[in-house]
């Protein structure tokens, strides 16, 4: 089956940029992102390994209070760090257009809608079931640590703000990791094996504070979705199954956890 072309690959005029001005560019964008990310983690998984204990006796909180007792304080708290967590993709949408593209040659756009939340809810379905199996299996064997989705207050915004994160995650990960990345690396020089291994093992890399099941199964996750944007052309629908698996994971954590044996809590 042929791929499809990208939304707009055809569409606009672009600027030829210097080799040397998209990786500077590549990698300014990646220390103010996700590369970060991806350091911090290895910095916290170290701290893990050392600490007196195993990995499954610790734990990773995702979504945790940032004011306890203050719950006014505290989702301006919340919704200022899921807005700065977006610059960086504002920061990609501006290089974009500078060169004459857009968000829309990444497939980030609502031209196909409804195809996009079809594919995104079957990779979610796919993806979710594999991803907690995965998971439970790394914790049990101890090379993961529990994975705390939520710690927030029994307020009237933790569910809305527990969507908007997944929503964060989803958009800043796939835009990046996926679409720009790979887009830059092409242009780079850069195989499409190579190119493939470098957004997975960075998708990983930014997980490792998870453990080394986070790491992997993440990376497995990341060949998957850059195999589907090739297929594809768009991350659209990366997007919609990221949105979905994060979703489920705050939003279930938080209905789930202490009422169900098979759900390890901190």
């Amino acid at each position: 089956m042929q791929a499809e072309a990208g939304p707009a690959a055809d569409s606009y005029p672009e600027r030829r940029l210097s080799r040397t001005t998209l990786r500077n560019e590549t990698l300014l964008v990646l220390a103010l992102s996700l590369g970060a990310s991806g350091v911090s983690a290895l910095i916290s998984f170290l701290g893990s390994v050392t600490e007196p204990g195993g990995l499954k006796d610790q734990a990773a909180t995702l979504n945790a209070s940032a004011a306890p007792g203050r719950p006014w304080l505290d989702l301006a708290w919340q919704l200022f760090g899921i807005t700065t967590a977006l610059v960086p993709v504002a920061l990609v949408a501006h290089f974009l257009l500078r060169e004459g593209a857009g968000l829309r040659t990444l497939g980030f756009d609502r031209t196909r809608p409804w195809p996009d939340l079809g594919r995104g809810a079957v990779i979610a379905a796919v993806i979710g079931s594999s991803g907690i199996a995965f998971y439970l299996a790394a914790r049990g064997l101890g090379f993961n640590l529990t994975v705390v989705p939520e710690a927030l207050p029994e307020v009237w915004w933790k569910y809305p703000v527990l969507i908007l994160s997944a929503m964060q995650n989803s958009i800043l990960e796939e835009v990046i990791v996926v679409g720009y990345l790979l887009r830059r690396l092409d242009r780079l020089g850069w195989s499409p094996g190579a190119a493939l291994a470098a957004s997975s093992v960075l998708r990983g890399s930014y997980h490792l504070y998870q453990g080394i099941g986070g790491f992997i199964g993440n990376m497995v996750m990341g060949v998957v979705f850059v195999y589907l944007y090739r297929r594809w052309g768009r991350v659209g629908p990366l997007v919609v199954a990221h949105t979905l698996l994060d979703i489920g994971a705050f939003v279930g954590y938080a209905l789930l956890a202490g009422r169900v044996d098979w759900l390890p809590t901190a």
